[in-house]
């Protein structure tokens, strides 16, 4: 007798946090490995020194950007100090009906979008996870060690931070940050769960 076997859909893996919390960091990590797939971002913003488009973002025109807007080609964008950013559609879309999981670092308003798009495959496959500070306290210290903004943007991305922090409960999933290595070990837990649902698998 054959043993049985499971074929999924992919899993679209949405993080969220405030500037500071490690994000971008618990990201890299992810990257490191063959779970996933990460979406790259299209921005408007010229590139910075060392950053190479397809790998850190797709660099577009505004007028490029547009267009894709009004060709419903975003998944979600959102404009930001004069410069657009956003995610297409359509590759997210291939890599989950081809059974790869995609992974999305994105702020609290493009996972609202993303939320509320009609599309149903995008809808079953989203799985929000927001990152939380312990305390503001220790946003700002961990904003304070990057050592990178002045004292007018660490204050700005606080008060980004706080207003950010009252959407967790709009996530399917929260994690309070600890270590990277904790946060790394709950995020695995939450993807490992996700992975085994049976919502999610077809016997084969």
């Amino acid at each position: 007798m054959t043993a049985p076997s499971f074929r999924r859909q992919g899993i679209l893996f949405v993080i969220s946090a405030p500037s500071g919390t490690g994000k971008s960091t618990l990201c890299g990590n992810l990257r490191a490995t063959p779970d996933f797939i990460y979406s790259v971002s299209c921005t408007t913003r010229s590139p910075r020194p060392g950053e190479t488009d397809g790998a850190d973002y797709h660099f577009l025109s505004t007028e490029q950007f547009e267009s894709r807007i009004k060709a419903g080609e975003m998944l979600e964008y959102a404009k930001v100090h004069q410069n657009y950013y956003g995610t297409l559609l359509a590759p997210v879309k291939k890599a989950l009906e081809e059974g790869t999981d995609v992974l999305l670092d994105i702020d609290v308003q493009g996972a609202s979008a993303i939320r509320s798009c009609s599309d149903a495959l995008i809808r079953s496959s989203l799985v929000d996870v927001f990152i939380m500070p312990p305390t503001i306290d220790e946003l700002e210290r961990r904003l304070r060690k990057r050592g990178t903004e002045s004292e007018e943007q660490i204050r700005m991305r606080l008060d980004r931070g706080r207003e950010e922090m009252r959407n967790w409960r709009l996530y399917r999933y929260t994690i309070l940050s600890g270590s990277m290595e904790e946060d790394l070990t709950k995020f695995r837990a939450i993807m490992r769960a996700e992975r085994y649902l049976s919502s999610r698998l077809t016997l084969v």
